[in-house]
């Protein structure tokens, strides 16, 4: 997985609001968490969070039980800045999600934009996938965002996997039900588009 030195330069040479996966609000991904019926008491984490305004969202809508986890100080300084007084009903982890040791079954939902398709190897993805299954709850959601088949192939200078709905799931396997996937055309700050999707999935064991 690339390095901590990586993105610590990405959010020092350029503003929040100025990195390609900005979003003013995470739309999508609220609008998925609220239909899925989960309740504000579940325990949330944002992998690969950062400066992510969903931490907004979810605090705004009533849900304090938010986990924010990071490789980048500077991208988590930048979020715990803009909540302000907020950010102390937040957990902030700076950690790599391959190397995080995660609370067993501490989470309800797991939610990842634009993390999982930069895990290039095999190995990476296998480890990934044991970190979800070590720390999601039994009949928790799990949401994981890449880039589409027409997406991008490089972010931040680094290259991406891409994948259909089905290819990412596969990545999960049987322990984990899709439930469902949408796509999204995002806009980046300079106006060109990245194709985007979503898949939601049900961890059953």
């Amino acid at each position: 997985m690339q390095s901590k030195e990586h993105w610590e330069r990405v959010y020092t040479k350029k503003a929040p609001t100025e990195v390609s996966w900005f979003q003013e609000h995470a739309a999508l991904s609220v609008t998925l968490i609220r239909k899925a019926g989960i309740p504000t008491s579940a325990s949330i984490i944002d992998v690969g969070g950062g400066a992510s305004t969903l931490v907004d969202d979810m605090l705004s809508l009533d849900y304090e039980k938010v986990t924010v986890l990071d490789l980048s100080s500077s991208a988590l300084a930048t979020a715990k800045e803009r909540i302000g007084k907020r950010a102390s009903h937040v957990i902030w982890r700076e950690e790599n999600v391959l190397e995080a040791e995660l609370p067993e079954h501490g989470y309800d939902v797991w939610h990842d934009r634009a993390v999982f398709h930069f895990l290039m190897s095999e190995e990476e993805r296998h480890r990934y996938v044991q970190k979800v299954m070590g720390a999601v709850k039994p009949g928790g959601l799990v949401m994981v965002a890449t880039f589409a088949v027409d997406g991008p192939t490089q972010c931040s200078g680094l290259p991406v996997m891409r994948y259909s709905a089905g290819a990412l799931h596969s990545e999960f396997g049987e322990p984990f039900e899709l439930i469902g996937h949408e796509k999204e055309t995002h806009h980046t700050p300079d106006g060109s588009e990245q194709k985007f999707i979503y898949c939601l999935c049900k961890k059953t064991v």
